[in-house]
């Protein structure tokens, strides 16, 4: 028989990190999209200057980060795995439609399930490095150059800039993903108040006789 029980599953770091990095993906596609000229809002330059310190942010937050996942050994959490991939698909694609049970359960050591490990190990080690390795190029360039762009580098500033505005859209449509996946918990909020409290409800297999006991 299935039974709650309240487990704190989120760090203070972890939820820290967690929220301070969405808002400063947010921040860094509001202001980098008006630099691209699809509206105004803060004005060109500011745009520009905001987009920078906030890029410079997430720099040192994300090393801070991974210093934290290599002395804590969260970094264990992201290591991949075949074990109920299929059956994480599946109710990802049509399980989830007809209220199937999860396929996995999740732990204090294993808070990911197959599928988001893999995703979340590919933005850490790919799609996050080329949004700041092509970020910092665009903002070297520009700088190096004062602004002249030559002709002879010109394609190599538009392959910077089209991988860097490619990034961004794979990384909103991962927010856009992952704040509809919140809401498949054991209720619509209970995965929003756990990375808020630290605090999740997981369930625990229990006994008949234990059941009747308690």
């Amino acid at each position: 028989m299935k039974q709650m029980k309240m487990v704190y599953l989120y760090s203070r770091y972890e939820r820290f990190w967690h929220w301070t990095q969405a808002f400063l993906i947010l921040f860094l596609a509001l202001t980098g999209f008006e630099i691209h000229g699809s509206y105004r809002l803060f004005g060109f330059e500011n745009a520009v200057h905001l987009h920078n310190n906030a890029a410079y942010i997430l720099i040192v937050l994300i090393i801070f980060t991974i210093f934290w996942h290599f002395t804590t050994g969260e970094w264990r959490q992201y290591l991949p795995t075949g074990k109920n991939l299929k059956a994480q698909l599946d109710y990802y694609i049509t399980g989830i439609f007809r209220n199937a049970p999860h396929p996995v359960k999740k732990t204090i050591l294993s808070k990911l399930n197959p599928m988001q490990r893999l995703v979340y190990l590919g933005l850490k080690i790919i799609f996050i490095p080329v949004m700041v390795l092509s970020g910092l190029a665009y903002m070297l360039y520009r700088y190096q150059y004062d602004g002249v762009i030559h002709s002879s580098g010109f394609n190599d500033l538009y392959l910077i800039a089209s991988i860097h505005t490619l990034g961004a859209y794979i990384l909103l449509a991962f927010v856009i993903v992952h704040v509809y996946l919140i809401t498949t918990g054991h209720s619509l909020t209970s995965n929003l108040r756990a990375m808020i409290t630290g605090w999740e409800a997981l369930e625990e297999e229990t006994t008949d006789k234990e059941t009747e006991q308690k």
